[in-house]
């Protein structure tokens, strides 16, 4: 199973195992993941599942698509060139170890 480290806002990083399929919001719903408010579930529509991917990861990814673009732009938190919305990013194998760091703030 891949391996999913969060930094948090208080600067400390939990390490949590996830499931090949999910999104890197489901994995942080599941191990209670503070900072991580997904809103709505998932479905792409409030932008409350922000994060700030590690450069290193950033090539692997599949870029965003207009309507996460779109909302990446409405973030409580500043945006930057490494934000995504961690609902639409789909843990892969090749994902292992990918470091994703919690705004400030989602709302």
């Amino acid at each position: 199973m891949p391996t999913i480290h969060y930094i948090l806002k208080d600067s400390t990083t939990r390490s949590v195992e996830a499931k090949a399929g999910d999104s890197v919001m489901e994995t942080a719903i599941r191990h209670n993941i503070r900072g991580i408010d997904a809103e709505c579930g998932g479905s792409c529509s409030c932008a409350t599942c922000h994060v700030y991917v590690a450069d290193e990861f950033l090539a692997k990814l599949s870029p965003a698509d207009d309507m996460e673009d779109e909302l990446l732009d409405g973030t409580a938190s500043e945006r930057a060139a490494n934000s995504r919305l961690s609902c639409q990013i789909i843990v892969t194998p090749e994902l292992d170890g990918l470091t994703v760091r919690v705004p400030e703030t989602q709302v």
